[in-house]
């Protein structure tokens, strides 16, 4: 019997250590990095070498705000001819968005990743070039004819809202590989009379309800300005 005393009296001990040192492992704070992250939208320059109808860029940044939200812009310009059945038309303009993220992925000790949702505010301002057009004529007794009125309409304006999902990992020392999808609505646009913007800078494809679809691939840099202890 002092034998199993004297060994649960020992177990007893061990596990007081334990707990006490556990709670001093989950009290423990480590300092996080705050700061203003920048980069560049990778993709953009990879379909402009690969596509001789687009061009275009697209610089990205974000700054931590609070624990685990983040004010996010991006800014960029585009220049494409879009070709369809009846329609080649090119878009030229700029865009800026500008909206936060919240992260929801709980990181580790010292590290700072993210899976994140984000919202959007879009506003463009463009230009769109009808290069030519062919009038869908019915039956076999006309040949069409490709009309190229090259007429261009300015000072047109787009305004949209987007949710956004994305993620971004740390690969090495403040250097982040992102990427992200995002889902559009159009809230309002400038149009020029005869004619539909099917393409906005920074929205992309506008298809029939109002509604796109944006994918981006960025490069960024973690420029520290301060640490906070966190839990």
């Amino acid at each position: 019997m002092r034998k199993q005393h004297i060994f649960i009296y020992f177990i007893s001990i061990l596990f007081t250590i334990s707990v006490n040192s556990q709670e001093k492992i989950d009290t423990v704070k480590t300092k996080e990095s705050y700061g203003i992250r920048i980069g560049l939208d990778i993709s953009k320059p990879i379909t402009s070498f690969l596509d001789n109808n687009t061009n275009g860029y697209e610089f990205v940044g974000d700054i931590r705000v609070f624990k685990n939200y983040y004010a996010a812009v991006e800014l960029g310009f585009t220049d494409k001819t879009t070709i369809e059945d009846y329609l080649n038309f090119t878009t030229k303009g700029s865009y800026f968005k500008a909206g936060f993220n919240y992260n929801v992925y709980k990181n580790w000790k010292g590290m700072n990743n993210e899976i994140y949702i984000g919202l959007r505010y879009g506003l463009s301002f463009f230009n769109q070039t009808l290069n030519s057009y062919t009038p869908h004529v019915k039956g076999t007794y006309f040949t069409p004819n490709t009309l190229e009125p090259n007429t261009e309409f300015n000072d047109l304006t787009a305004q949209w809202v987007e949710i956004v999902f994305g993620m971004k990992v740390e690969t090495f020392k403040n250097l982040y590989l992102g990427v992200s999808v995002s889902f559009n609505n159009m809230l309002n646009t400038k149009e020029p009379e005869n004619f539909k913007n099917l393409y906005v800078p920074g929205f992309n494809r506008v298809f029939l309800n109002n509604a796109g679809v944006g994918f981006n691939y960025t490069l960024s840099y973690l420029i520290p300005i301060f640490k906070k202890e966190e839990k």
